[in-house]
């Protein structure tokens, strides 16, 4: 499967795509603890020199959070233009304003066509959200933040220093 393809595992990836060490998260961009988690998953992978890259895949828990699907569906959107990270961190800046007229400003205010990110357009990514729910699943990811540190799941503590440990091993 070709990079960034819409299928593609690592298609939302931060940091150098050749770092030796992955740490994937599976995160709800609704979900306050991937929140809070996402500057301490940044700051580990800027402070690496280069050995660590975090990668993104959805897990919307949309029966907690009504929105998480719709906002995981309109990222999708956003990637296809390069702009993945642009309405991750939009998301998580603004968790309470996730709905259809939010998402159509926030690309509006990224210079996409609004049209393109809620409503029937935006299903055509389903197959994508889809494909990394159903891998989380298939590795008992239950909640979020769920973290994988080269295949194998990380239970420690979202720290800096804890997850600096465990990405020097």
């Amino acid at each position: 499967m070709p990079q960034d393809s819409p299928l593609d595992p690592h298609r939302h990836s931060y940091g150098s795509p050749t770092a030796p060490v992955t740490i994937v998260e599976f995160g709800d961009l609704e979900c306050p603890y991937c929140r809070a988690a996402a500057p301490v998953l940044r700051d580990v992978v800027a402070t690496s020199d280069g050995r660590v890259r975090l990668v993104w895949r959805h897990f919307p828990l949309f029966e907690v959070h009504p929105h998480a699907l719709t906002a995981a569906l309109a990222a999708e959107a956003f990637a296809a233009h390069g702009r993945f990270w642009d309405l991750h961190d939009a998301a998580f800046a603004h968790q309470d304003r996730l709905a259809d007229p939010d998402l159509r400003r926030y690309a509006s205010e990224a210079g996409i066509d609004p049209d393109e990110v809620v409503g029937e357009a935006v299903q055509r990514w389903a197959p994508a959200v889809e494909a990394d729910y159903l891998e989380g699943l298939s590795h008992g990811v239950g909640g979020t933040p769920t973290l994988f540190i080269d295949g194998t799941r990380y239970t420690g503590p979202i720290t800096p220093d804890a997850l600096r440990a465990a990405t020097t091993t």
